[in-house]
């Protein structure tokens, strides 16, 4: 299902990211006041999969049991399970081909396929829980070092187990829902009490999340290798994050407000059989984990990503762009709660892979010259290169470090502005 030869008789543009090989999960609703409904992509199209249940083109048992393609999210189809899973894929994939009962049926293709521009794209499930991975050594190296200094970047536990804490899954929605900048309380100056108001150093993460598929007992452990099982598909996420409100709230229990206003999820998910193919060895872990995480099967995924910036005053060919322009490799073996102890249901994980950051190169004060020069005077930051020693101090922690240490590094976090 993953042959690069396949094709399908639904025409896919030169470049596009959807393939016969990949055909992602997602709910969308044909037009305004209709019932949103799960489909795949395929080329520039989406494939009604309730259209095709209605015609019984799944020759399965637990689809003809649960019809799990009749409500307005994919939580049933995830439940199910991977023969489940393999099944319907495979019956999409040769449907998709000539010659198939959907090829030959004028007015079942007309029913089925609707223009992707043409439909609204909804949240692909009911997210009921939500939990947030701090992996990537990368990324967590460079986050502890803004907040903690280079010094104590990562914590004694971090090498050891998964390190991640519960989200809010109510503010979890789909890519292209506008996010409100949020107000909180901040302490820029160590030496005056906190204030109040919107954050300074709003960042987007570029980051893939995975859905999980069928659930465990409350108390029953998963085996890790017995995981795979349970992981339907990744996404695409941006989690927001408002730098400075972390910075002062997050000891000693973790992240807050600063995190839990909006995490943005691609309303696309693509199958763990999709991504097959860029499955291979990780990175050697030093020390070894313990027995309960440890596997010998391949758990990283070679896969590319970018993240660009649009400024107000437009185009993207700025320093704030922010790339991963190496191919990042995702742990998910060894940085998962296999074990744990409370129960999984379908629905969204996630997985930090690339640092969501700047990674222009520069000195400090040409880098803010350059990141903020379309900005009015009055709405830019401090430039910390006008400043004298005394109101140097009273910046932003992490702006104040940014000029002390020169260049930026790959993957730190900039004060800039934009939308991702």
């Amino acid at each position: 299902m993953t042959d690069p030869s396949l094709e399908s008789f639904v025409d896919v543009p030169s470049g596009s990211h959807f393939p016969i090989q990949n055909l992602p999960y997602g709910i969308f609703r044909p037009q305004e006041g209709v019932m949103p409904r799960p489909g795949v992509a395929i080329g520039s199209q989406v494939l009604d999969l309730a259209a095709l249940q209605s015609r019984d083109l799944f020759d399965h048992p637990q689809i003809a049991e649960r019809a799990p393609f009749s409500g307005p999210t994919l939580n049933t189809f995830m439940a199910l399970g991977p023969d489940a899973w393999w099944h319907v894929r495979e019956r999409l994939t040769a449907l998709l081909q000539e010659g198939s009962a959907l090829h030959e049926n004028a007015d079942l293709r007309e029913r089925a396929l609707f223009d992707r521009e043409g439909v609204e794209m909804l949240l692909p499930a009911e997210v009921g829980d939500y939990t947030d991975f701090y992996c990537s050594e990368e990324h967590a190296t460079n986050v502890g070092t803004i907040f903690r200094g280079p010094e104590n970047a990562l914590k004694p536990n971090w090498k050891h187990l998964p390190v991640g804490y519960h989200g809010r899954a109510s503010s979890v929605v789909p890519s292209g829902t506008p996010v409100r900048r949020p107000c909180g309380q901040t302490r820029p100056d160590d030496d005056e009490p906190p204030v109040f108001g919107p954050t300074k150093l709003l960042d987007f993460e570029l980051e893939v999340g995975f859905f999980v598929g069928p659930g465990n007992r409350l108390g029953e452990n998963i085996p890790i290798e017995r995981a795979h099982d349970h992981i339907f598909g990744m996404a695409l996420v941006n989690d927001w994050s408002a730098r400075d409100i972390q910075g002062w709230e997050y000891v000693p229990l973790g992240p807050f407000l600063g995190k839990s206003f909006a995490t943005t999820v691609s309303p696309w998910i693509v199958p763990m059989d999709a991504l097959e193919p860029f499955r291979q060895a990780g990175p050697p872990q030093d020390p070894e984990p313990l027995d309960y995480l440890h596997t010998d099967r391949d758990g990283a995924y070679d896969i590319h990503l970018e993240a660009a910036l649009t400024p107000e005053s437009g185009g993207v060919d700025l320093p704030a762009t922010a790339r991963a322009p190496h191919r990042r490799r995702m742990q998910r073996a060894a940085r998962r709660p296999d074990g744990q102890r409370h129960d999984q249901r379908p629905g969204p994980r996630q997985l930090r892979l690339a640092p969501g950051a700047n990674v222009a190169r520069g000195k400090p004060h040409r880098l803010w010259r350059r990141n903020h020069a379309h900005l009015p005077r009055r709405r830019r930051p401090p430039d910390p290169d006008r400043l004298g020693r005394a109101r140097r101090r009273r910046l932003p922690r992490g702006l104040r470090r940014m000029h002390r240490r020169g260049a930026p590094r790959a993957g730190e976090l900039r004060h800039s502005r934009g939308q991702a």
